[in-house]
């Protein structure tokens, strides 16, 4: 491609509401353009990427004997009635009504539309187990979309649905998806971790996150430092062991505490330390409240509470509903007197000797308070984060943290959707069974972003050969001399005979600008038609290590097939 016919409007200035790098620099390279907050043009070089990414994607899904199809983007209300998610599902699903006033949802996700496709069409074992996928836009209502394709409320997905008639089936077809998403960024040369991570509102049990190692990621990773254990932080389970202070009990206690209701201000008031504190706070779990209790220096993990009370909503309780409950705000509510709310709590709550805790009084706090003796517990269990330094939950090793942007996600459904909307099968005896299912997707436009936070550097964007825009930047430094340009055209028209993918700079632009635009679209490399090909001489330049060669044009075409070859062969491209 002529890069004087085609569309790349690229930026000098750093764009102002662009906050991390890749963001910036997809902007600057003119390889997408923002529509409205959260929704993104990709422009020529952009989609190419994009395609190349779905082309891999693509590849790995057939190798494993997934099948493609596609569904509708505009999914009927009813299909996400009959599953129970069209409120559960909450804010993020984008809700319509058409002209007749009947409730549409634009598709998060396609659970309920191929589970009901599938249990239309399919009847009998013999044509299970069947492995379907798509590649389509998604929509979700994102309160905060940031990080430019990262967290958007349109983006491109591969979303892949599995159908069993065992779960030894279901075993079978999620190792080997999870073989082929490693191999998919494998190929893109991330630096990833797959991680045991929680179903969301997907549902289903058993799940593993892929990760790209990332400082701009959302999530938290927490890691063995001895071993390949590694988690969403938000499933890393605690198995740190707590003992009891020996210690003799004593006599519970009111104090005034004045305007101290945080953990850090009460434990600073008192002298004590936040492992003697016990946290309250109240959440509403599927419309009742629930009092959950963790050590003073410990984080309440909502998802663990979610995950013991098998619960669709867990949501920690606003001031006012706070205060309606237990008369008193925040930072002033305990345990102690309390027999109109359930009680739940961690296991290191359990080993607490002469704590502290709120009052339910404002200005008061207890102190001397001892579970089990001063307040009743329904339930203990490992109802915290995780936090650096404990142990490994595989018992090797401590645990460090890392931060990590979610690009894949692999679920084992079993029935969450099958039986809630009848999809069921005969077996070879005759008798009816409900299918058991999977389900797999990859975010393809957040790997755009993904990859080039991970491989940019501050010129601008590094792409790997496997998802290039282009193989090779043509460059004629002045259009205005005949041999460079007759040259330059020549060497682009012979490369793209050799099915090379090339850009041709013939543009009427000074050298620094094609050369600073070169560096940011990220091309792996550069043919620069200079003042030497009247040498017979062109300058090769490699973008990711910045290395230059001076290569006769008459070598031109064996050095350039090395040089590729070398670079699909390293990881990444």
């Amino acid at each position: 491609m002529k890069q004087s016919n085609t569309f790349i409007p690229t930026l000098r200035e750093l764009p102002a509401d662009a906050e991390i790098k890749s963001h910036q620099l997809l902007l600057r390279a003119g390889f997408i353009r923002q529509v409205a907050s959260g929704i993104y043009s990709y422009l020529p070089l952009g989609k190419k990427v994009l395609q190349k990414i779905e082309n891999i994607v693509r590849e790995e899904m057939e190798q494993i004997g997934a099948v493609e199809l596609l569904m509708p983007a505009l999914q009927p209300a009813e299909l996400w009635q009959e599953s129970g998610r069209w409120f559960s599902y909450g804010p993020d699903l984008m809700r319509m009504n058409d002209r007749h006033d009947r409730p549409f949802a634009l598709g998060p996700t396609h659970e309920e539309v191929i589970t009901s496709l599938i249990r239309d069409e399919i009847k009998s074992y013999k044509r299970l187990p069947l492995t379907l996928f798509q590649i389509q836009t998604k929509f979700r209502d994102e309160k905060r979309p940031r990080y430019g394709l990262l967290r958007g409320r349109e983006f491109v997905m591969k979303d892949a649905y599995s159908f069993h008639t065992s779960k030894e089936s279901l075993d079978e077809t999620y190792e080997k998806m999870v073989q082929a998403y490693t191999n998919i960024f494998t190929r893109l040369g991330l630096n990833f971790r797959a991680v045991i991570a929680d179903s969301g509102s997907i549902g289903g049990k058993d799940t593993h996150e892929f990760m790209v190692l990332s400082e701009i990621g959302e999530d938290t990773i927490a890691y063995s430092d001895a071993s390949d254990y590694a988690a969403n932080i938000e499933m890393a389970e605690v198995v740190t062991q707590y003992e009891k202070r020996d210690e003799t009990l004593k006599d519970l206690q009111k104090v005034n505490t004045g305007e101290h209701k945080t953990i850090e201000e009460v434990v600073n008031f008192l002298q004590i330390s936040p492992e003697d504190t016990i946290k309250s706070l109240l959440f509403n779990v599927d419309g009742e409240n629930v009092l959950v209790l963790v050590r003073g220096d410990h984080e309440v993990n909502d998802v663990k509470v979610k995950n013991l009370l098998n619960a669709s909503i867990v949501e920690l309780a606003s001031p006012e509903q706070t205060e309606e409950v237990f008369g008193c705000k925040i930072g002033n509510i305990g345990p102690v007197g309390v027999n109109h709310v359930k009680i739940i709590a961690d296991h290191a709550v359990k080993y607490v000797v002469n704590g502290v805790c709120g009052a339910n009084e404002a200005e008061q706090h207890y102190v001397n308070v001892n579970p089990d003796r001063d307040f009743t517990v329904e339930q203990y269990a490992d109802l915290r984060f995780i936090k650096e330094g404990d142990p490994s939950p595989d018992g090797k090793g401590k645990i460090v943290f890392a931060k990590g942007i979610e690009v894949g996600h692999v679920f084992k459904l079993g029935t969450r959707y099958s039986e809630a909307m009848n999809a069921v099968f005969l077996d070879e005896n005759g008798r009816s069974q409900t299918m058991i299912m999977g389900c797999y997707g990859i975010g393809i436009s957040r790997l755009i972003t993904a990859v080039a936070e991970q491989m940019a550097d501050e010129k601008g964007l590094v792409w790997p050969m496997s998802i290039a825009p282009y193989h090779v930047h043509v460059i004629i430094v002045n259009t205005k001399d005949e041999t460079q340009w007759k040259q330059g055209n020549m060497i682009y028209e012979t490369l793209k005979k050799q099915r090379y993918e090339v850009l041709l700079d013939d543009r009427h632009e000074r050298a620094g600008v094609k050369f600073a635009d070169s560096d940011l679209f990220g091309i792996p490399v550069r043919i620069v038609v200079g003042k030497k090909i009247n040498e017979g001489i062109v300058e090769l330049k490699i973008r990711k290590t910045g290395e230059t060669l001076e290569i006769p044009v008459d070598q031109l075409q064996e050095e350039l097939d090395k040089l590729l070859s070398q670079l699909k062969g390293s990881k990444g491209q």
